[in-house]
């Protein structure tokens, strides 16, 4: 049977079928519980939060299922750039974004100061909730960490865009690998070498992986619908992570705009941009995208680039903000998108998978 692999032996889910989880607080607790409910394994980005928001997080999907969740973090978030990014680099990068801020009428932000929780802080989280799966993406926790993650029955994901990676993640003892090719939306995760050297395509990187990996592998990447989940077990991968198509659902935290963007004709046109995070990321062409793309050697790094924007991406004050400036991230195979209700998506994958 399709649905029986390494995969869904390691956690006892019925289907090889993750929901990516979604950070800039994409993710929701409804989305997170309906695809386990449904079998599969929902995920959660803890990203953006603090310790205690991802503990409250945890113990608030709890109550809507009682099957095994993911919580995502990142390993590595600041960028070492950050050291040296000084204030005459912040006066280019402002006068830079100027036209597009005097355009709406808003003032240049100062430099911002908080740039968040940091993951060193947020770990402590996953010890005390306990989430069945702890991934995590841009790079490796310390041996201990994962160690930890282990003695508490918890297991672990790690992310890799190179086979190197994976092979680094597999003799880091992770769990589990998600092989995430250059077709997926939002960030490029890769952690040995820079995102731009890493742009290995899906239907090659999953057989290599599988080539030099034992642990489980859960292919990511381009994967919309049930075609793409028969290709990436033929290629040998023992599962697969579903990003857009999910994130397209009524129940994930994207506003609606986001959402309708994905079914209309511009879903077709995406593009590798650093203008809203500061980090390679994949999402939909829009004016800045187009018009900065030979300006990301003044953007600031990850992720005081991301903090920078964010009075522009939210003007106006609404959930429908201004499309020129906003991030919409989406993966290369948006455009094959049907479903805008997670659980129809994940009974319309199950039974598809079960005719072939």
């Amino acid at each position: 049977m399709w649905n029986k692999t390494k995969f869904t032996k390691l956690l006892g889910i019925d289907y090889p079928i993750v929901q990516g989880p979604f950070g800039g607080g994409l993710s929701s607790v409804q989305l997170t519980s309906t695809v386990s409910n449904a079998g599969g394994l929902g995920s959660f980005g803890g990203q953006p939060f603090s310790s205690q928001e991802i503990i409250e997080t945890c113990n608030e999907i709890r109550k809507f299922t009682n099957k095994a969740f993911n919580i995502n973090l990142w390993v590595n978030d600041r960028d070492a750039r950050l050291a040296t990014f000084g204030d005459e680099e912040y006066k280019k990068l402002t006068a830079l974004f100027k036209p597009y801020f005097d355009e709406l009428g808003l003032p240049i932000p100062a430099r911002p100061t908080n740039l968040g929780t940091k993951f060193e802080e947020q770990i402590e989280a996953i010890y005390e909730a306990k989430p069945a799966v702890f991934s995590f993406v841009y790079g490796i926790p310390s041996s201990s960490i994962l160690e930890n993650c282990s003695r508490l029955g918890i297991k672990t994901v790690g992310a890799a865009t190179t086979v190197d990676e994976a092979i680094a993640l597999e003799n880091a003892g992770v769990d589990a690998i998600v092989a995430t090719g250059f077709e997926a939306g939002g960030h490029r995760v890769s952690f040995l070498r820079s995102a731009e050297d890493s742009l290995t395509g899906t239907f090659s990187l999953i057989p290599q992986v599988a080539d030099h990996v034992k642990i489980p592998i859960i292919a990511a990447g381009g994967i919309a619908d049930s075609r793409g989940i028969k290709a990436a077990l033929a290629l040998g991968a023992d599962a697969v992570q579903m990003g857009t198509a999910f994130l397209a659902t009524a129940q994930s935290n994207a506003s609606q705009d986001h959402k309708d963007k994905l079914f209309t004709p511009a879903a077709k046109y995406t593009t590798l941009t650093k203008v809203f995070t500061g980090r390679l990321s994949r999402g939909i062409r829009n004016r800045l995208t187009e018009e900065l793309k030979n300006h990301e050697n003044l953007f600031a790094p990850y992720p005081l680039q991301s903090k920078f924007m964010g009075l522009l991406k939210a003007y106006p004050a609404t959930a429908n903000s201004n499309p020129d400036f906003k991030s919409y991230w989406a993966g290369q195979s948006a455009s094959l998108l049907k479903h805008r209700d997670a659980k129809t998506l994940m009974e319309t994958l199950v039974n598809e998978m079960n005719k072939i």
